[in-house]
Parts: C-alpha cells; sequence; structure tokens
C-alpha cells in the first residue's frame, strides 16, 4: 500500500481512509508542500474525533500525499492578526497528541513547522531517508506555543530544542533519529511497507495495554487505579496469558467505551 496515493480531487485538504484497524489520515496540499491551511487545522479535530469514536479504528497514520509531509503553515493565513491559525493550530496539535489509540506519523520530505509540531504530536514517527525537520518560527517572528515547546523538550532534551527553535535550521534523518526526534529511519523505498508492517503489530495488540501505557507515558499519575480496574474486569490479560501457554494468537476485545471500560466512579 503506497500512503501517498490514498488521496483524490484537488484543493487543499484531508483525506483519510480505514482499513484493517488503521486509520491513515493524508496531509494534501501540492502546490503549498502539504501546507495546513486554516480549514485544514479546524478540520483536523473534528475528524480525529470521529475516528476515534470509531470502534474499527486500532491505530492512527498521519502521512503527506506525494514526497512531502507538511511544509507548516500556509503562510499567506499567519497574516491573520487575530493569531487564529496559530489558535487552531495548536487545537489540532492537543486533539492528535489526545488521540486514544497508538498514532505514527510517516514522514518522507519536509516536515517543518507546523508539519514538525504534528509529527510530534504522535506517538512515534517513522521517516524515509532524505527528509527533512525544522522548528522554524524564528524566522517569522512567531512566538512558538508553551505547550508545543514542551513537546519538543520531551522528545529532544533542551539543548536540541533550543538548537532547532533559535535556528530554525533543517537538521536531516541522521540527526533527528540521533535526537530522539524519530524512532526509526528507513531508505528509500521502503517507508509503506514497514509503517504497514508495524500498524498490523500495533492493531494486534491489547488496546487496554495501549491505552494505559499512552497515558502514563505522557505524564499522568492519577489512573493507576482505574487502569487496574480495567485489566481486573476485562478479558484481555486472561486472553494474553491463556494464548501464549496454548502457543496461539491472543483475540483481545477490550476497547475504549465498551462495557469493559468501567469506571471507578460511583
Amino acid at each position: 500500500m503506497d500512503l501517498r496515493e490514498q488521496t483524490a480531487g484537488t484543493g487543499p485538504r484531508l483525506d483519510h481512509t480505514v482499513e484493517d484497524g488503521v486509520a491513515t489520515i493524508v496531509i494534501s496540499n501540492p502546490a503549498k508542500r502539504n501546507a495546513m491551511t486554516a480549514d485544514m487545522w479546524q478540520a483536523l479535530p473534528v475528524l480525529l474525533e470521529g475516528l476515534a469514536a470509531d470502534p474499527g479504528v486500532r491505530v492512527l497514520v498521519l502521512t503527506g500525499a506525494g514526497d512531502t509531509f507538511c511544509a507548516g503553515a500556509d503562510i499567506s493565513s499567519l497574516r491573520d492578526p487575530a493569531g487564529r491559525p496559530q489558535a487552531l493550530a495548536v487545537r489540532a496539535e492537543e486533539a492528535l497528541a489526545a488521540f486514544p489509540g497508538p498514532t505514527l506519523a510517516a514522514v518522507r520530505g519536509y516536515c517543518v513547522g507546523g508539519g514538525s509540531q504534528l509529527a510530534a504530536a504522535c506517538d512515534l514517527r517513522f521517516a524515509e531517508e532524505g527528509a527533512s525537520f525544522g522548528v522554524t518560527p524564528a524566522k517569522l517572528g512567531i512566538v512558538y506555543p508553551s505547550s508545543s515547546t514542551r513537546r519538543l523538550v520531551s522528545l529532544v532534551g533542551p539543548a536540541t530544542a533550543k538548537f532547532l527553535l533559535f535556528s530554525g535550521e533543517l537538521i536531516g534523518t541522521e540527526r533527528a533519529l540521533r535526537t530522539g526526534l524519530v524512532d526509526e529511519v528507513l531508505p528509500r523505498g521502503g517507508l509503506d511497507e514497514r509503517v504497514h508492517r508495524f500498524t498490523e503489530v500495533l492493531a494486534s495488540r491489547s488496546q487496554l495495554t495501549q491505552a494505559a501505557a499512552k497515558e502514563f507515558a505522557d505524564g499522568r499519575e492519577d489512573r493507576d487505579a482505574h487502569w487496574s480496574l480495567q485489566a481486573r474486569a476485562g478479558d484481555d490479560t486472561a486472553e494474553g496469558v491463556a494464548a501464549f501457554l496454548e502457543r496461539r494468537t491472543p483475540r483481545f476485545t477490550w476497547t475504549a467505551g465498551s462495557a469493559g471500560d468501567v469506571s471507578t466512579s460511583g
């Protein structure tokens, strides 16, 4: 499956497909290297909300049409004196970070500015050799949002975050991998296959484990009792152990919002 070809029509837009438990969102604005317009920023949280509510979606992939991930925000939109595009970008970034299932950015080409914001908001980032990453507000005199700055620091550490923010310079995949900005670098032509195989793995694993791990890894510290109750009330643990002992593939059934997602209140 070629993620770059999951797009049709013309004009700036977000396309999406759902196949075998994996939702793929494609950023498409080829005339401007997939730059995000204000309308695209505004549409992303709505799209994510719908996909999060779909019980058939277990994993989310974010990528760009053609040979570019996303070159940032459409610069013409940044003339808005009220700062609406930046507020919409932050809202979209937070919605992506809050997506309940595992999220993966599949990056080729430019991943710059708002594109880096979106990639950083995903749980994982796989990049094709030759991709370029940059955080460029200093080139435009823009104050980078505090939430975006903290997320960048959590990925690459304060020194690299300052290098990127202070200079606006682009870095390649080798440095991005070394600093933790990306998790894997694939040879040219190998990104789609690796993403496909890895998302198959993610979709086969326990959503209970993934949901709890995502909350804890993102810093949530008040839900141990909640997730312990989920584990006791659901069947995933028993199924996982039984499948291991019987040397078969487990059939996990826990899903967020299902009858198995019980509350710790009341």
